[in-house]
């Protein structure tokens, strides 16, 4: 009888003349209206616990592919660090009547802060949208959000490795203390590093091409750079040239962090320098979240 009711259930018996038709029973209205609204068990097991596995997964994934990628780990990882090296040789004795070594270690953390997140982030997204792997994410389970967290999370354990590493470096090959301040210069780094994130996300609705990525970004990254002092001293630069300066991010990243590791002052010394990043952040911000797109902006 169960078997019986079973079949009932599922399939439709019609008999007309000496015939009997069997097809299956169409779904009623509220059977329906359950089906879409649990279209899959992905979806309905879209739970917190669900999102940090996969969270982690995809942060495992993220970061063998950046290591993997031997242009990557080069530009954003050792570039900087072997800039401080080459720039160290150059200039030895004081900058500004502060060891030379601190200051450019300053001036190298904030432009490694720069390439890495600002740089990282923005090329590796618009290669990715040009090449349609963010729009096929979207027909995936992994939830947008989760992967561009995993994305940032996986770019800021590169610089917190690449910091550590230039710190060290400058602490054995060109004997520069540890800074005092070790907190007030991860908090600076992290600031710096949020708010390059955001830019970098930002930057990626002006870039419609993969070709030109890396061009466009370094075009803004390197004169940044050397606007805002990274690789020395910019008291000799045109009245024109630091006005500039004073506007830009990079220059109260590297004032943040010069406090820290030059003058051992505590990062809310610098009021007006946090003022300014925090700006430039939400400003990154505002144009990632009205202007990033998941679908290729060339089709042909």
């Amino acid at each position: 009888m169960k078997f019986l009711a079973f079949l009932g259930r599922r399939w439709r018996f019609d008999a007309g003349g000496d015939s009997i038709s069997i097809r299956p029973r169409r779904a009623s209205g509220r059977q329906r209206r359950q089906a879409v609204a649990e279209p899959g068990s992905a979806r309905r097991e879209r739970t917190p616990a669900r999102s940090v596995r996969l969270f982690f997964h995809e942060l495992k994934a993220e970061q063998l592919l950046y290591w993997r990628s031997r242009e990557a780990a080069f530009f954003t990882f050792l570039f900087p660090i072997l800039l401080y090296a080459l720039v160290s040789a150059f200039y030895t004795g004081k900058i500004d009547g502060q060891p030379a070594g601190r200051v450019l270690l300053a001036g190298l953390l904030g432009y490694g802060a720069a390439t890495t997140t600002f740089a990282g982030i923005a090329i590796f997204l618009v290669i990715r949208r040009e090449n349609g792997v963010l729009k096929r994410l979207r027909a995936t389970p992994l939830p947008p959000l989760v992967y561009i967290a995993a994305l940032l999370a996986s770019t800021l354990l590169v610089f917190a490795a690449e910091a550590a590493a230039m710190v060290l470096l400058a602490r054995f090959a060109y004997h520069v203390g540890i800074p005092d301040r070790v907190g007030s210069l991860v908090l600076s780094l992290l600031l710096g590093a949020a708010v390059f994130t955001a830019l970098g996300i930002a930057i990626t609705a002006g870039i419609r091409s993969a070709e030109g990525s890396s061009a466009i970004v370094n075009i803004i990254v390197l004169p940044m750079a050397f606007l805002s002092g990274s690789f020395g001293p910019t008291h000799h630069y045109p009245d024109v040239l630091r006005w500039i300066a004073d506007a830009l991010p990079l220059t109260y990243l590297i004032r943040l962090v010069r406090g820290a590791v030059v003058f051992g002052q505590p990062i809310w010394d610098r009021p007006g320098a946090i003022a300014v990043l925090a700006g430039w952040g939400l400003a990154g911000l505002a144009i990632a979240a009205w202007r990033f797109r998941w679908e290729p902006s060339e089709t042909g």
